[in-house]
Order: structure tokens, then C-alpha cells, then sequence
């Protein structure tokens, strides 16, 4: 980090160089002469000659750090500790209601409005870095989505599935379903300045992958991923998507595979909560299910399976759904090999911290 508090160098920083300039003093107090103290010490001999002039007036003392140069910041500590705090509002709270994007202008502005001083774009920039901001692509989240409601399933609905998966040393999994169409995500290539680059996708044709998965976790086991394709190739009668039959069929292979109880989480999808699928989940004595809030996909860790997903899908080249199904099929087989991928995907939902 540049320029923390006014000066060019961290407190680190200057402590070091100090700790080579006293090196340097001991060696000349040995008699050494300043082109080899420059060669031992790996300096120019500019700053060798420097040193022992103050050296020769002054001693060791002379050679001490005189902290940082330059002018202090007129951002003081405290000033930087109540913008953080309002920056944590966003924008709508200091007017800027048409979108939801910090700017340095914007942020110079609350800052003048607060303490009628005006940085520039480069001082408030240089102020955010010290203050450990920097330019991120933000989380969406939905606005329906009620807080309280979030908190009070983690704090109640979570601490009662917890509890069941010790009682009944029990998996605990996370599902969630997902697609892919012939067209790919984009994704960030390098190009000339001022040529846009571009990638050729199919345009015609038809055909989608759809896909159910499992991120199951159990202490002491390697976190698991399970999942199940369907291909769509657009023909008549073609089964367009995951039913309750299936995703009991899914459970099944997943309660054989992990050999054990399941204690189950997903969203409120309608084939999740209809009659069928809750004749289905009764009729399963090893099965208990949850349901997460509304609105709250970020609390999935099959979530971050799919994301992970479409960003390796990135810039596809132009192919058939068969071979976007091999694809798609080769890289959930990676991941399932990767255990701890897939604790992180768990670990970013913030829902379980400790280990399996």
C-alpha cells in the first residue's frame, strides 16, 4: 500500500531501512569505508557516503527514522472511520437515487458536505485504499427479500436441521437446479484497445441441459457432489424438465450412494412443495426436508456449483447440445473429485463454518 500515512513508505517499511542503515553504522565504526559498506549492504554508494556523514555528526541517532515525509493527510482517523460507516448505507442514503454505485466523486462529496473539505479523484481514491476499499463487482440480492426473516431461518429453522443431522447422523445436503443453453456466458478475453472482440455462437437451433444437484456434507466424510441431466433437443414429446418422479429418483441414488439419513435443503420450487413430491418425501422414512427463506439463493452452496459452472463455460465455441452435454458433464465430474472446491462453496454461504 502506497502512501498510508503521507508518507512513500509503510512503518514497515521505513523500520527496515532503518535496521540497514544502524548495519551500516556498525560497519563504520569497524573502520569500513563507504564503497564497502555500499557493496555489503547491496546500496549505491550515493547513500553510503550520505550515511556516514551523518553518521560522522551525530552517531547512530542520526541514522534513525524521522517518520513519514511529506504533509499528513488532512483525513483524519476519525473522519475515515465515519465514512466507512456511511458508505455501508449506499448511495440512496446521501440522495443518489438513480442507481446503486459508489463513484469518487460522489464520495468526495459526502465528504465535503460532512467536514467542508474537497479531495480530489486521486486523494479520496488513496484515502479508500487506506482504508482497505476497493472497486468490486457487487452481489445481487433480491429486494423482496425480507432480512428477518433470513435471520430467523438461520437462527431457528438451521439449529433444528443441525440437530437432526447429529441425532440421526445424518448427511446434510443442499439442492438446487439449474440450465444451459447453446448460447454461453460471456467472458472477459484480451483484445487490441478500441476493438471489441467478439465470439461466434450458434443462433439457430434449438436444444437446453437441464440439471439437479446434491452438495452433500457430513462430518468426517469429503463434502460430495451428486447430480443428474437431462438433454433437450427440442424434439416433439421430449421431456423438458426435472419432475417430482425424478427428483425422488435422484434422492434414491443419493441415499444409496452416501449409504445413510438424509436431512434435505432446498428452495420453495413448485415440484418441491406440491402434493406429489410430499407423497413422495413421506413414503421416505430416511428423508427429512427443510426449505430455505424466499428470495435467498446465496445461502445454497449448490449455488456457487452452477456459478462455477457457467464461468468454465465461458466464450464457448460454437457445438451441438450433445457436445455441450459432454461438457457440462466433464466438468461437474471434476468438480465432484475436488472436495475442497466444494467446501468453499459451502463455506460462502456463511451457514457452516467448521470443517467436515
Amino acid at each position: 500500500m502506497r502512501y498510508p500515512d503521507g508518507g512513500g513508505l509503510t512503518a514497515k517499511q521505513r523500520a527496515q531501512r532503518e535496521q540497514v542503515r544502524f548495519e551500516a553504522a556498525e560497519l563504520f565504526a569497524q573502520g569500513v569505508a563507504p564503497p564497502q559498506v555500499a557493496r555489503r549492504l547491496r546500496v549505491s554508494r550515493k547513500s553510503a557516503y550520505a550515511w556516514h556523514a551523518r553518521w560522522r555528526e551525530g552517531g547512530v541517532e542520526a541514522l534513525r527514522s524521522r517518520g513519514p515525509s511529506g504533509q499528513p493527510s488532512r483525513m483524519k482517523p476519525s473522519w475515515r472511520k465515519w465514512l466507512a460507516v456511511e458508505l455501508e448505507k449506499g448511495p440512496a442514503a446521501h440522495g443518489w437515487v438513480e442507481d446503486q454505485r459508489w463513484t469518487l466523486d460522489r464520495i468526495a462529496t459526502v465528504i465535503a458536505r460532512r467536514f467542508h473539505v474537497r479531495f480530489s479523484a486521486a486523494q479520496t481514491w488513496r484515502i479508500l485504499h487506506q482504508m482497505g476499499f476497493t472497486v468490486q463487482a457487487p452481489q445481487r440480492r433480491a429486494a423482496e427479500r425480507d432480512e428477518d426473516a433470513v435471520a430467523t431461518w438461520i437462527k431457528e429453522t438451521l439449529a433444528t436441521g443441525g440437530k437432526t443431522v447429529r441425532d440421526q447422523d445424518a448427511w446434510l445436503c443442499f439442492a438446487d437446479e439449474s440450465g444451459q443453453l447453446l448460447r454461453p456466458p460471456k467472458a472477459r478475453t484480451w483484445s487490441r484497445c478500441g476493438h471489441t472482440p467478439r465470439v461466434r455462437v450458434r443462433a439457430a437451433g434449438s436444444g437446453r441441459i437441464s440439471l439437479a444437484g446434491l452438495v452433500c456434507r457430513k462430518a468426517g466424510e469429503r463434502t460430495r457432489l451428486i447430480f443428474r441431466m437431462l438433454v433437450h433437443h427440442g424434439r416433439k414429446g421430449e421431456k423438458k424438465g426435472f419432475r417430482e418422479r425424478d427428483f425422488a429418483s435422484l434422492l434414491d441414488a443419493v441415499h444409496q450412494q452416501l449409504g445413510g439419513n438424509i436431512v434435505l435443503v432446498w428452495d420453495n420450487y413448485s415440484h418441491h412443495v406440491d402434493a406429489a413430491m410430499r407423497e413422495l418425501i413421506g413414503k421416505r422414512s430416511w428423508l427429512t426436508v427443510f426449505r430455505f427463506p424466499t428470495y435467498s439463493p446465496d445461502l445454497n452452496p449448490a449455488e456457487g456449483v452452477w456459478a462455477h459452472l457457467k464461468k468454465s463455460l465461458g466464450n464457448l465455441a460454437p457445438c451441438s447440445i450433445d457436445d455441450l452435454a459432454g461438457l457440462v458433464r466433464t466438468r461437474l465430474k471434476r468438480m465432484q473429485y475436488r472436495s475442497g472446491l466444494l467446501d468453499g462453496f459451502v463455506a460462502e454461504t456463511g451457514l457452516i463454518t467448521t470443517p467436515p
